[in-house]
């Protein structure tokens, strides 16, 4: 047979009751309710971050562009100057051989970025349709553009 050596039990030890391990629950719940909502709101953070930093790297390629022809290209150009010599007026006299983005990013939400020359915010406007997709719309959905940059 065997035998196991446990301590003797004195009346000091004892387990958690019921009512001690509800509370606990109910805090953990409460907690939970509070912090699950912040952690959904990051997502939409980080998309928007990458809408403002994809915004400065292509507003850094029109400024390069500017400077070697000295002007941007036309909205009807598009950004795609920025990857290939565009062909039709203005002409760029001194167009950079290999381009100056290797690639056109694309929003976080898959769409491409839009472009206008003259803008109506300013010198162009460069922006994002936000999470929908289409013009105007609140939150998440709210047109980013360069003229909201810092």
């Amino acid at each position: 047979m065997i035998t196991l050596n446990c301590p003797p039990k004195t009346e000091h030890q004892r387990g958690f009751t019921l009512i001690e391990v509800m509370i606990v629950v109910v805090i953990l719940g409460i907690l939970a309710s509070i912090v699950v909502p912040r952690v959904m709101e990051r997502p939409d953070e980080a998309r928007l971050v990458k809408v403002e930093t994809d915004l400065r790297a292509i507003s850094s390629a029109l400024e390069l562009y500017r400077l070697d022809n000295f002007q941007y290209p036309s909205t009807e150009q598009g950004l795609d100057a920025l990857i290939s010599k565009p062909a039709g007026e203005p002409v760029p006299k001194h167009w950079k051989s290999g381009g100056y983005l290797d690639r056109l990013p694309t929003d976080p939400w898959g769409n491409p970025y839009q472009y206008i020359n003259p803008g109506l915010q300013g010198t162009f406007d460069l922006y994002s349709f936000g999470a929908d997709g289409r013009a105007a719309g609140e939150g998440i959905n709210a047109d980013v553009g360069n003229w909201a940059l810092k």
